[in-house]
């Protein structure tokens, strides 16, 4: 039995002989659900039926039912023309896509790549995608996996050959049985390499178990080797929790946490090896036991701004803990959760506690962060999470968050027992013959992407519309001062009987030559089902997504009343438009990305995609038979150098190319 204490588990290291030849993944068992699913490779044979894991889970729930009586389903939006004249805006909106990712640690070779040499196609074109509408994207490397992952060796012996991580028990009571990371030096590369392609800037977590002996490899050579492409370290992950899951001896106060914070300080400015002292993250509490006034009170604030990078909050609106990990307690019925998600007004509820915390944060000029949310908590909720109404909620909550001064929120990524990633690889025993997943929640981060735009002076706000229905909310963005879009939901569904389907006068302010509005929809038969689209296009299906648009584009243009000056946009129930004012603004033609990547090698000789070699061999630029090498996770095999060169041969800008599979 391996100790609980990371530190010990090292210092096994030193009398074990020989290598192991498998690591022990202490409860990461996948979770089964009650439907299961055959799946079938592409060149016909029957691989045997498995149960279904949560990210592939099919189920539909009932939609909520229709409110008793409705809102009113033709309604006025009246909007300034400049934002002087408009009460409650948001700050600019400043830098790249609202919504960005948390990935969790211990999943990330699932995400990224199984190594630095071999980074997942499908993930880049996802990125790229918000890239082209919102200049790049924000990542986060972390969760609760941090606190007890320790750097090791790329040729450890408690790794498998090539392999960039592995796990070992942590020891903690945390109701998700979080394990300890055991990582390599191949991660940076892996962020690195990402960076070098596609526009990632990136967040890590220093290890907060040991308050005493800190371990800060983390924080050495993500500097080293990320340089600028490294925004911020985490200081601590949820520490309110850390006395309910045993990291702590009680009693753990928030001004506890702010000495280990000072102490952390102190340590990184006596280590040469961490040049920029300034951009720690924190105090990304659950806002479980502790609010963030409690940690204010510690005067955190002005005791850490001049070596913050950004403020950080971390929050669900619920947990899915007991039915996902067994606790005991009652579970959770999705069914009966679902009306929550469609209700505006909750919303309002959840964000609105972190009030006064965007106020002071706003004051000191630093960004507010929303570190790490989702659905909820423990992988989500089955036929929630993973469903249309996802889609139209992270939307919605991702502009209330803007709305209230939150610069950027990450939508946490966990592994194939979650049901809300944004994305999802597939089974390592299906790459073969099956592709990516695209959960509901990643088309959110597009049309965020969108309305917010590149112009870094976005403005937002809440217009409380069709008196303050909680079915039809509605937000203006401004840009430049000046209107720009206006962002309209309609969280009913009707079964498809448009007898719920809303008609927004929306009043051209006068001075806006505007005898029309263009129209992005996201859309759904129903906020139960998981085929969506946007603005026409869609990824696919589950186990289909290459990470590129298929379809055509479909932007209706609706003309306006020139008596009244009012543009009257529909929006069925259930479903959200995006109006665009301005008929020349390039958010509105974006459809695909314009770079995709695709790999110039492949291990398989069948079930793939079909190109023609010759264009294989000269797509990047160069010979694949004369510049392709394999790559090696193992020290001095390959240098960091020829790491980079290695990823940017394999994965090279194309217009429209399919890309090959690799296993």
């Amino acid at each position: 039995m391996i100790s609980s204490s990371v530190l010990s588990f090292l210092g096994l290291v030193s009398w074990l002989s020989s290598p192991v030849s498998a690591v022990t993944v202490y409860g990461q068992i996948p979770l089964a659900q009650t439907i299961s699913d055959t799946a079938s490779p592409t060149d016909g044979a029957t691989a045997a039926p498995q149960p279904t894991l949560a990210a592939y889970n099919s189920t539909q729930l009932i939609p909520p039912q229709l409110p008793d009586p409705p809102p009113a389903l033709s309604y006025a939006l009246n909007t300034a023309r400049n934002a002087a004249s408009v009460n409650g805006l948001s700050l600019p909106h400043v830098g790249p896509s609202f919504w960005g990712f948390s990935i969790e640690m211990s999943v990330l070779t699932q995400v990224l790549g199984k190594n630095s040499s071999f980074i997942g196609v499908p993930f880049l074109n996802l990125i790229a995608n918000l890239q082209e509408r919102a200049g790049g994207v924000y990542i986060r490397i972390g969760g609760n996996t941090q606190e007890f992952a320790t750097m090791v060796p790329e040729d450890s012996p408690f790794l498998l050959p090539y392999h960039t991580f592995g796990k070992t028990d942590s020891g903690t009571t945390q109701t998700t049985k979080t394990p300890a990371v055991l990582y390599t030096i191949d991660m940076f590369y892996i962020a690195s390499n990402i960076s070098s392609l596609v526009n990632v800037k990136w967040f890590l977590g220093i290890p907060f178990n040991d308050s005493v002996n800190w371990r800060l490899d983390i924080a050495e050579y993500g500097e080293e080797i990320l340089g600028d492409n490294l925004l911020g370290l985490q200081a601590g992950n949820e520490p309110d929790f850390y006395e309910t899951f045993g990291r702590r001896v009680a009693p753990y106060t928030p001004a506890d946490y702010a000495n280990e914070v000072d102490n952390l300080i102190s340590v990184i400015d006596n280590n040469p090896r961490i040049p920029r002292k300034n951009i720690l993250v924190g105090p990304s509490i659950a806002t479980g036991p502790w609010t963030p006034e409690q940690v204010w009170e510690t005067n955190y604030i002005d005791r850490f701004k001049d070596r913050m990078f950004s403020f950080s909050v971390e929050n669900y609106p619920h947990d899915n803990c007991a039915a996902q990990y067994d606790t005991g307690r009652p579970h959770r019925d999705p069914q009966e959760m679902f009306p929550y998600y469609m209700n505006h007004h909750n919303l309002l509820d959840h964000v609105g506690k972190y009030t006064n915390t965007g106020n002071l944060v706003a004051a000191t000029g630093k960004p507010l962060i929303m570190f790490e949310t989702n659905t909820a908590s423990c992988g989500g909720f089955m036929g929630i999470s993973d469903s249309f109404g996802a889609a139209l909620w992270a939307t919605d909550y991702g502009f209330l968050l803007a709305h209230n001064n939150f610069t950027h929120g990450m939508l946490h990524v966990g592994g194939q027992n979650a049901f809300y990633n944004p994305f999802t690889s597939p089974p390592t025993n299906q790459s073969a013959y099956n592709q990516w997943t695209v959960g509901a929640v990643y088309y959110s981060t597009l049309v965020l992407a969108e309305a917010f735009g590149k112009t870094n002076m976005s403005r937002i706000v809440d217009l409380r519309a069709n008196f303050d229905s909680p079915y039809t909310p509605a937000y203006a963005i401004y840009e430049n001062d000046a209107l720009s879009k206006v962002a309209l939901f309609n969280y009913m569904d009707d079964l498809g009987t448009g007898s719920h389907t809303i008609n927004v006068a929306v009043t051209v302010p006068e001075g806006i030559p505007a005898s029309s509005v263009r129209v992005k929809y996201l859309s759904s038969p129903s906020v139960s089902s998981k085929n969506i689209t946007w603005a026409g296009q869609t990824f696919g299906e589950m186990l289909t997504v290459d990470g590129r648009l298929r379809g055509e584009m479909d932007i209706p243009t609706i003309q306006c009343d020139s008596a009244t000056n009012a543009c009257t946009v529909p929006v069925r129930a259930p479903g959200f438009a995006l109006v665009f004012f301005d008929q020349g603004d390039q958010a509105m033609n974006l459809g695909q990305a314009t770079q995709t990547f695709a790999t110039s090698a492949y291990t398989k000789l069948h079930n793939t995609a079909y190109m023609d070699p010759s264009v294989i061999a000269t797509s990047n630029g160069h010979s694949g038979t004369d510049r392709l090498q394999v790559g090696s996770t193992s020290q001095g095999s390959v240098s960091a150098a020829q790491k980079v060169g290695i990823a940017v041969s394999l994965l090279a800008g194309l217009v429209g190319c399919v890309w090959v599979l690799v296993k």
